[in-house]
């Protein structure tokens, strides 16, 4: 079963990862990250490169280290959480996944769209935050740290 959440109450105008990180207990390190379709303003070169290419990879140490370091604006991404044993070469045998135009976030039942995923963290038009995983602790945490987030599922129906 997928499990999801949206936040687009009482924030900022744009996602904020060392909140979310927060809010899951730090369970992202337990992931490796591909990062895609994302628009974001780093201030630091390297995470600029970094990010300039069609997907990033990254460890969660090493998406939590740069994020620690600067807690980038997030405009549009999916950020894909993997277990670790999975390798790239096999995600990489799907369709890259995106948030701007993906209709599927707003479909019952939730479904990550990545098949392979673990979680995804999707930062939406500035606007707001979806949660969706498999791991239905990790969606609880995220609402309980945000109390105005909504069951995704629920929302859908409206």
């Amino acid at each position: 079963m997928v499990y999801g959440a949206i936040l687009e109450k009482g924030e900022h105008y744009y996602t904020h990862l060392s909140k979310i990180f927060k809010a899951i207990d730090n369970k992202q390190t337990e992931f490796n990250w591909l990062i895609t379709a994302f628009e974001c303003y780093p201030k630091t070169k390297s995470f600029e490169e970094l990010l300039s290419k069609e997907y990033c990879w990254l460890s969660g140490t090493e998406l939590t280290n740069i994020v620690d370091y600067e807690d980038i604006q997030w405009i549009w991404a999916v950020l894909s959480g993997f277990n670790k044993d999975i390798p790239l070469a096999k995600i990489l045998d799907y369709p890259l996944p995106y948030a701007d135009g993906y209709g599927g976030f707003w479909k019952n039942p939730l479904s990550l769209q990545h098949p392979l995923a673990s979680i995804e963290i999707v930062p939406w038009d500035s606007s707001l935050t979806l949660i969706i995983s498999e791991e239905k602790d990790l969606v609880e945490c995220f609402m309980k740290a945000f109390p105005l987030s909504e069951d995704l599922s629920i929302y859908n129906t409206k």
